[in-house]
């Protein structure tokens, strides 16, 4: 019985250290992963040609006829290659894909992963502020599901839920027959 045990624990801990299948195939081009946004933005020229791997949430998607253009918010990943949801960015770039992408589904909100060299820079506009995207020129991409929508975490129950006329002997989950 004691082997057993042993070797299934064995077992569930390699698995945890596998990295995700995603990452790996996107790791496969070998992206330069010390290369930030931030970087590149400072000094586009002299990363140009470079491998990275981005990722990020989609803001905006244009067909061309030569193929699709994402703009993309840059957002930090976590282990497994998605990004993360969080506020902090290093800013915006810009991602060319050799094929067209239909904007239904490559749409706004939705969370990327891409592979590609940095070809250099695209002048654009945020509102009415200049802005120069790093663009990059996709090898590979991943687009993940959505996230499912998280309840508020603070939300009140009315206090009639928990306590009511036929509730007098204590919370909800006591159950009816308690009075």
């Amino acid at each position: 019985m004691s082997k057993k045990f042993l070797i299934i624990t064995i077992f569930i801990l390699l698995w945890g250290c596998t990295t995700s299948p995603v990452l790996q195939e996107l790791n496969t081009f070998k992206p330069d992963m010390s290369i930030t946004l931030r970087k590149v933005l400072k000094n586009p020229e002299k990363y140009r040609g470079k491998m990275v791997l981005w990722g990020g949430r989609i803001l905006k998607v244009t067909n061309k006829k030569e193929g699709t253009i994402i703009e993309i918010l840059q957002l930090p990943l976590d282990e497994y290659g998605r990004p993360k949801n969080t506020d902090r960015s290093e800013g915006r770039f810009m991602v060319f894909v050799p094929e067209y992408l239909d904007p239904a589904i490559f749409r706004e909100g939705r969370d990327i992963t891409v592979v590609g060299n940095i070809v250099g820079t695209k002048s654009g506009k945020i509102g009415e502020v200049q802005y120069d995207y790093p663009f990059v020129q996709a090898r590979d991409y991943h687009l993940w599901d959505v996230r499912p929508k998280r309840l508020d975490v603070y939300h009140r129950w009315p206090p009639y839920l928990y306590w009511g006329p036929y509730r007098s002997c204590g919370p909800y989950w006591w159950g009816w027959a308690c009075w």
